[in-house]
C-alpha cells in the first residue's frame, strides 16, 4: 500500500481497522481471475505458515485456515468465516490493464475505495482481508475459526460445489459476500447457465459489398442478480435489435460478433462486423434513429448509450444473408431481464435471466445466458424456454453450472445472535432479507445437514463493473460488528 493511499484511508477509519486494508492491498497486488487463483492460494498458505496455523486445501484449490481460539475458548465449536478468492475482471474500453499479470491499482475517492479503470475486487477480496485481520487481531476474543476461501465463485460457484466437506468441522458460517452494511442475508436464488452453439457457414466477401463495424457501448452494466431489476440496458440485446433495424435497409452478411465477458455481469459493450451494399449514409441514419429511440426508452438510466457505425477492413469470411437473418432473429428472441417478482417478499426478484455473452470461435457462434430463481420450477421452465428458442434457431443447447438456492431460516441461532449484537452495537435493527443472486451459502449448506448461516458484508456499489467501489467506513462497522459477534456471550 502506498503512503498516500494509507494516509487517505487512515483519515476515515480507526487504527484497528487499517489491518483489513493492509491485507486487501496485498491481495489486490495478486492477479486472481476465476480459475487462476493459484497465487492467492500460495499467499494464503504463506500467511498460515507465518502464524503456525494449520492450512488445508482440496483438489479444487479451496483453502481452509484453522485459527486457534482465544485462551479459555478452545472448548467451543468453530465458526467459519467464508469468502472467495476470485474476482470479476472488467475494465473500461481504454484500459490497458492485464488481469493475468497486473496488480489492481487502488485509489480513494472521498469515502470510497475504487480502482483505476477496472473492477476493484472488493467482491470478494474484502471478505478474505476481514477474516485475516480478525485472525491476527490480538485484541479480538474469538472461538476457533475456520477461514474458508473458495475458488471460482464468479463463474458459477464451482469451487463451493466441489468443496471437500472434510475440510470443515464447524457448523456455523458467516459468509462475508454480501454488499450492504446493516443487512443480514438469509436466503438466495439458485441458478443455471445455458450455452447455445451454432455452426456458421462461411464464404468470402462479395466484391460489391462494403464492410462496417456496428458498436454499442457506454452502458452502465452491473451485477446480473442484484442489478437486474434496475433499468440497465444490455448491450447484447441492443446490438441484436439494432442489427434487426439495419436489415430493413438491405441484406447484411455477418462476419464477426462479440459482446459481454462474464455470465454474471450485464454486458456493457457489444459489436458486430458485417458486409452490405447499403450505403454508409443510410446505415448512419438508421443508427441515429435507434439512438434516439433508446434515449427515449432508457432516459437518465443510461445517459451514455452510444450506437455507432464505422467502416471496417475485411477480416475473416462472412456468412450468408440468409444465415445472418436467422442469427439476428435468434438473438432478438432470447430473453433478458426480470421474468417474475416474488409474491411473498415485496421487491424481491423471483426469476430472471441475463443474456450474458456473444462470441465467435472459428466457425462457431457461442451464446451464453444465465438464469436465476428462488423457485426451482420457475427456473426449469425458463431454461426450457431458452432450449426451445435455441432449437428453433438451429443451435445446440446445453446447461452447466447449476447450483441450489438457500431457503431462509428465520429461527436460525446465528441470525438471532447477529440481530442482537447489531441492535446493541449500533442502536438499530439490521435489515433481514433474501437476495436475487447466487451465494455460496446455498451450495455449501447443501453439503451439510445442519449448517447455520448468515451472509453479511460492507457496502459495495456497482460490483462486476469498472465502477465498483467500496465504502471505507462501512468496512469499519462490519469489522466492529464481527468482533462483537465472535466475542463471548455474556447473557
Amino acid at each position: 500500500m502506498t503512503d498516500e493511499l494509507r494516509a487517505s484511508i487512515q483519515d476515515l477509519v480507526q487504527t484497528r481497522t487499517m489491518k483489513v486494508f493492509e491485507f486487501f492491498s496485498e491481495l489486490s497486488s495478486i492477479p486472481r481471475p476465476s480459475k487462476k487463483e493459484e497465487k492467492v492460494q500460495a499467499w494464503l498458505q504463506s500467511i498460515s505458515e507465518k502464524h503456525g496455523w494449520p492450512c488445508r486445501t482440496d483438489t479444487s484449490g479451496n483453502v481452509v485456515i484453522s485459527v486457534p481460539a482465544t485462551p479459555g475458548r478452545t472448548h467451543e465449536a468453530p465458526v467459519i468465516l467464508q469468502g472467495h478468492q476470485d474476482m470479476v475482471c472488467e475494465k473500461t474500453p481504454d484500459s490497458t490493464h492485464n488481469f493475468d499479470t497486473d496488480p489492481i491499482q487502488l485509489q480513494v475517492d472521498g469515502e470510497w475505495l475504487t480502482a483505476h479503470k477496472t473492477t476493484l475486487g472488493a467482491d470478494n477480496g474484502i471478505a478474505i482481508a476481514i477474516a485475516l485481520a480478525l485472525a491476527t487481531d490480538e485484541d479480538a476474543n474469538h472461538p476457533p475459526l475456520e477461514i474458508l476461501c473458495t475458488v471460482d465463485e464468479e463463474t458459477g460457484l464451482t469451487g463451493a460445489a466441489q468443496l471437500d466437506p472434510s475440510l470443515l468441522t464447524g457448523r456455523c458460517m458467516l459468509n462475508l459476500d454480501s454488499e450492504d452494511e446493516g443487512v443480514l442475508t438469509v436466503g438466495c436464488a439458485g441458478g443455471t447457465d445455458t450455452a447455445l452453439e451454432l455452426a456458421l457457414e462461411r464464404g468470402s466477401f462479395p466484391d460489391t459489398y462494403s464492410v462496417f463495424r456496428l458498436s454499442v457501448s457506454g452502458l452502465r452494466g452491473g451485477h446480473s442478480g442484484v442489478d437486474i431489476h434496475q433499468k440497465r440496458a444490455n448491450a447484447n440485446v441492443l446490438l441484436a435489435h439494432t442489427l434487426y433495424r439495419l436489415l430493413d435497409e438491405g441484406p447484411i452478411l455477418l462476419s464477426d460478433i462479440a459482446g459481454g465477458s462474464a455470465h454474471n455481469a450485464i454486458p456493457r459493450d457489444s459489436r458486430a462486423v458485417f458486409a452490405t451494399r447499403t450505403s454508409y449514409e443510410r446505415l448512419t441514419a438508421a443508427c441515429a434513429d435507434v439512438s434516439a429511440s433508446l434515449s427515449r426508452q432508457f432516459g437518465t438510466w443510461e445517459p451514455n448509450i452510444s450506437v455507432r457505425i464505422d467502416t471496417a477492413d475485411p477480416g475473416q469470411a462472412c456468412v450468408s444473408a440468409e444465415q445472418t437473418r436467422d442469427i439476428v432473429h435468434l438473438l432478438c428472441s432470447l430473453p433478458h431481464g426480470v421474468q417474475a417478482m416474488s409474491p411473498d417478499i415485496a421487491g424481491l426478484v423471483e426469476t430472471s435471466v441475463n443474456f450474458a455473452t456473444i462470441q465467435v470461435e472459428g466457425s462457431t457462434l457461442r451464446l451464453g445466458l444465465s438464469q436465476r430463481s428462488s423457485v426451482q420450477e420457475e427456473m426449469s421452465l425458463l431454461t426450457r424456454r431458452i432450449h426451445a428458442i435455441g432449437s428453433l434457431g438451429g443451435a445446440r443447447v446445453t446447461d452447466r453450472n447449476s447450483y441450489p438456492g438457500w431457503k431462509p431460516d428465520l429461527g436460525s441461532t446465528i441470525l438471532k445472535r447477529c440481530q442482537s449484537v447489531y441492535r446493541e452495537t449500533f442502536g438499530r435493527e439490521p435489515v433481514v432479507e433474501a437476495i436475487h443472486a447466487g451465494l455460496e451459502c446455498g451450495v455449501i449448506g447443501a453439503k451439510f445437514d445442519s449448517m447455520d448461516m448468515v451472509s453479511l458484508g460492507p457496502t459495495i456499489q456497482s460490483p462486476h463493473s469498472p465502477d465498483e467501489r467500496l465504502h471505507i467506513q462501512s468496512v469499519e462497522k462490519v469489522y466492529q460488528f464481527l468482533v462483537e459477534v465472535l466475542a463471548p456471550v455474556t447473557h
